[in-house]
Formats: structure tokens, C-alpha cells, sequence
């Protein structure tokens, strides 16, 4: 079986066991252990057993990949020629904290800077959505497509927000999308907003920053339903800094870009 192949059914696998145990915190989770990260960013228990879930399996199954996760990015160590595993744990950590079932595992396999595999799985829905660069994209094994969405006006725009950047970057879109008589809406996690798209539920995501182990695995599978997606940042910088990430269906990104750049957002270092 050639390598990514592998992967990719190692990462079917591994997510849904990874959302086993993630929701199965979630279904007691007034009785979790929070710890905050900053202002509006915390990490629970369940996001820590979780990865640590992952990480261990990847160590067992392909010891030489690099690690990326949310819970630990500062051990990450970049080596050339080395593929990556991006993993978000919890995505959408407030709203599991709250006992809302807007939240998912995210897992993705990058190389050189190309995303070569990406799963989302929401465990509370059984929905994996998943994506291998050139095969196109799955919502529990069935083939997905961006919506064919033509105006703004004609569907959900999800928008993301973070403390990362300033109000004004997400306010003055968001504003700008009403006035173009278009609709917003916001989940609490991008990776499941991003997956959306994917399958049409959503016209368009736009967040002015999101971190690598949020968008890896939904940008790719965005693409392979054939939306369009931009990361503003090279990928190989986007992987340690993030940046600003636009998703849409074909039909309205170009009308998505020049919602989101006029004027130009401010980016955190």
C-alpha cells in the first residue's frame, strides 16, 4: 500500500477513536478541569488526553513523522524532507466547555509545504469529512462538493474571530457582507466551518487568522470538493504562524477576496 494511502486510512481510524474519547469528556463536561491560555483561549483535560491519544498511535505506527499540535507547538521541530502531522484535538474548545456540539478532531499530513491529507470528525454527529491531495473529498465515505453558490446573498457566510487580531479586521467584512445583503454565521470552530464549506453547507469561511492545527486538514478538503481557498502566508510559514484563510465555493470567491481586503487587515507577526 503506498504511504499515504496508509496514512490516510491510519488517520480514519485514529480520529474517530480520538473522538470517542473527546466526547465522551463532553458528555460530563461540567466537570471538567479548565486551564486558560490567554484571553478567550483555554485547554481542558479532554484536549490534552485527546492529542496525547493521537500522538501516541502516531509514535507507534510512523515514529519518523514530525508533530504538530495545539496542545504542545512549542516542541515542534521543522526538518526537511520530514511529512507533519497537524492535529487540533478540540477544535472549537469554548463551545465544548459550554456543552454545545459545535466543536471536532482535526487531523491533517503535510510535506514540503502541501497538504497531502486532512480528516475533521465531529464526533457528537458521526461525520468524518476527509480529503487525500488528488482524490477529492468524503463525508463518511460519500463524495462532497462546495456549494454552487453565485452570489454573497445566496447562502451562510461563516466568519471566524480571534483575539489574535484586532475586532476591525473581522467587524469591517463582516460589515461589508451585510451591506452586500449577505448572511453571517459563526460556530465556534473553523475546522468544522472550513469541512462545511466543503460540502455546501456553508458558501464561504473567512477568519483573519487562524493557527496551522485549525485549517490544515479543512483547507485541504475544501480544495478536493473543489471550493477555492487562499492562505495568506506562504505554507511553509503559514504551518509555524498561521495566517488569514478564505474558503469558498468557486462561484463567490472572488467576491469573497475583495469583501475581506478592502481595506487590509492587520496581521500578527
Amino acid at each position: 500500500m503506498p504511504p499515504l494511502q496508509q496514512r490516510f486510512d491510519f488517520a480514519c481510524v485514529t480520529i474517530r477513536e480520538a473522538g470517542a474519547l473527546a466526547l465522551d469528556y463532553f458528555h460530563r463536561f461540567e466537570t471538567l478541569v479548565v486551564n486558560s491560555k490567554g484571553v478567550q483561549d483555554m485547554a481542558t483535560e479532554a484536549d490534552v488526553a485527546t492529542q496525547h491519544l493521537i500522538e501516541a498511535a502516531l509514535a507507534e505506527k510512523f515514529p519518523q513523522d514530525g508533530f504538530l499540535g495545539e496542545e504542545n507547538p512549542g516542541a515542534y521541530l521543522p526538518q526537511p524532507g520530514r511529512g507533519t502531522w497537524v492535529i487540533d484535538p478540540i477544535d472549537g474548545t469554548q463551545p465544548f466547555v459550554n456543552g454545545i456540539p459545535s466543536w471536532c478532531v482535526s487531523m491533517a499530513y503535510v510535506e514540503g509545504g502541501e497538504y497531502l491529507l486532512g480528516a475533521v470528525f465531529d464526533p457528537v454527529h458521526e461525520e468524518l469529512f476527509a480529503a487525500m491531495s488528488g482524490r477529492g473529498a468524503t463525508l463518511n465515505g460519500r463524495p462532497i462538493n462546495a456549494s454552487r453558490a453565485a452570489r454573497l446573498e445566496d447562502g451562510l457566510v461563516s466568519v471566524g474571530y480571534s483575539n489574535r487580531v484586532q475586532p476591525e479586521d473581522t467587524l469591517g467584512p463582516l460589515t461589508r457582507l451585510m451591506r452586500a445583503r449577505g448572511m453571517y454565521h459563526r460556530s465556534g470552530s473553523g475546522a468544522l466551518s472550513l469541512a462545511y464549506v466543503a460540502a455546501g453547507r456553508l458558501i464561504a469561511y473567512f477568519e483573519p487568522h487562524m493557527n496551522s492545527w485549525d485549517f490544515a486538514a479543512g483547507v485541504l478538503i475544501v480544495r478536493e470538493a473543489g471550493g477555492a481557498v487562499d492562505v495568506r502566508r506562504p505554507d511553509t510559514q503559514a504551518l509555524i504562524k498561521g495566517g488569514a484563510v478564505l474558503a469558498a465555493a468557486p462561484g463567490i470567491y472572488g467576491a469573497l477576496r475583495k469583501l475581506v481586503s478592502e481595506p487590509e487587515y492587520s496581521e500578527p507577526g
